[in-house]
């Protein structure tokens, strides 16, 4: 899981980009970049660290040789998949001309093959990352007379297999971001004479609540003030609008020094949010949401709880609160391993996936599986309208 952050048209781009990739932090933390477009020059100009936990800070004490007028920026926080966690394989990476520069989240399934081509055609790859090979494919793609930036990004992602959210910039098109996605979380917004772009609401929430969610395989262009979204055949499509029901303060630390103390003594305000209107007079429960008839329910003969990390223990403990109060045989399940075995599920088993984001990958796949074989699905998540909410037959939000 990656961190994502992008500003075009912004007063202040690189505070704006070093204040979200702060809000991302917990998205990873083994290294941090940011890119950005000079507005007079045109050129485009790079800084990485590869500090673990000091990253961010780190970067924020290195821009003595940023540009004084950027025309766009993009900027990255990385947990390291293919690669190690050093400077050479943060983000953003570029291409050979320098002059296209890409942050990405997800994993890329079949980047040894895409490198393989572009090895062969004397691109020189200067990583150990699969996100490098995107950089490339849109240098190829722009090298095409015509082609515009979101045109490049569109053909590169289709030749893509696996997972991801990316943010481009290119010094053709100084003051616009490329954006795509596919299962990996992705957002952009808008306000007079700013657009953003970033893989999580908190991180631009400062800056505009006109924000929009994209779709999976829809492409995007983001400007000063503009958003224009594409599906995988470049048709123009009206994006996906996102509700924000809570403030900017609820997405930090709120004076705590870490998110870690923050959320242990924000507890009990969680719980009693978490129950307020569902608690009866009589001390039963009315879950509303859960959209699932109490038929339906009757006839639930099993529940199987998916979920990855610190979800799946709080699965485990599901698991055996489920079995005493509902006496009904339940399981606890990684999901990574869940949606690789032939699980056996039918229209009479309940899967439940656990999500604080809604957006983990491999819950969501998991999920996706589920219901494939026939299971009924409810997502149980902190983030209202997320992936997960959206595609589950109901959803109870934790409300943290």
């Amino acid at each position: 899981m990656c961190g994502i952050i992008g500003a075009t048209g912004a007063a202040d781009p690189l505070q704006l980009i070093l204040d979200g990739l702060a809000a991302l932090e917990y998205r990873g933390y083994d290294s941090a970049g940011i890119a950005a477009l000079d507005a007079k020059g045109g050129g485009l100009w790079r800084v990485r660290a590869a500090e673990r936990t000091e990253s961010v800070e780190h970067l924020g004490s290195c821009l003595d040789g940023a540009p004084d007028a950027i025309a766009a920026a993009i900027g990255h926080t990385r947990w390291a998949t293919h690669g190690a966690p050093n400077e050479a394989n943060a983000h953003p990476h570029v291409d050979c001309s320098g002059q296209v520069a890409l942050v990405h989240n997800g994993i890329i399934d079949n980047y040894r093959q895409l490198a393989a081509v572009l090895d062969a055609a004397g691109h020189l790859r200067t990583s150990q990352t699969d996100t490098e090979v995107l950089a490339h494919l849109v240098e190829d793609e722009l090298a095409v007379d015509g082609t515009t930036l979101v045109e490049a990004v569109r053909r590169c992602v289709a030749r893509v297999e696996g997972d991801f959210a990316i943010a481009v910039v290119w010094t053709g098109e100084p003051d616009v971001i490329g954006v795509a996605r596919r299962t990996s979380p992705l957002i952009v917004g808008r306000a007079e004479g700013l657009g953003v772009v970033a893989s999580d609401i908190a991180a631009v929430l400062g800056t505009t609540r006109e924000l929009y969610q994209l779709e999976d395989d829809q492409v995007g262009l983001v400007g000063p003030g503009t958003i224009t979204v594409l599906d995988a055949d470049g048709s123009a499509v009206e994006p996906l609008a996102v509700e924000v029901g809570w403030s900017i303060d609820a997405a930090r630390r709120g004076g705590y020094p870490d998110f870690m103390t923050k959320e242990m003594h924000e507890q009990p305000r969680a719980v009693a949010d978490t129950l307020l209107g569902r608690v009866r007079p009589d001390g039963g429960t009315e879950l509303e949401e859960l959209a699932i008839s109490d038929d339906e329910l009757a006839a639930v003969r099993r529940i199987v709880l998916v979920a990855c990390g610190s979800s799946y223990h709080a699965a485990l403990v599901g698991r055996q609160a489920v079995e005493a109060w509902a006496q009904l045989p339940a399981e606890a399940e990684i999901a990574s391993e869940f949606r690789y075995r032939q699980a056996v599920l039918d229209e009479s088993t309940l899967v439940v996936a656990i999500s604080q984001s809604g957006e983990t990958v491999d819950t969501l796949k998991a999920m996706r599986e589920a219901r494939s074989r026939g299971a009924r699905v409810v997502a149980m998540t902190n983030v209202v309208d997320s992936l997960m909410a959206r595609e589950a037959d109901g959803v109870l939000y934790t409300r943290a």
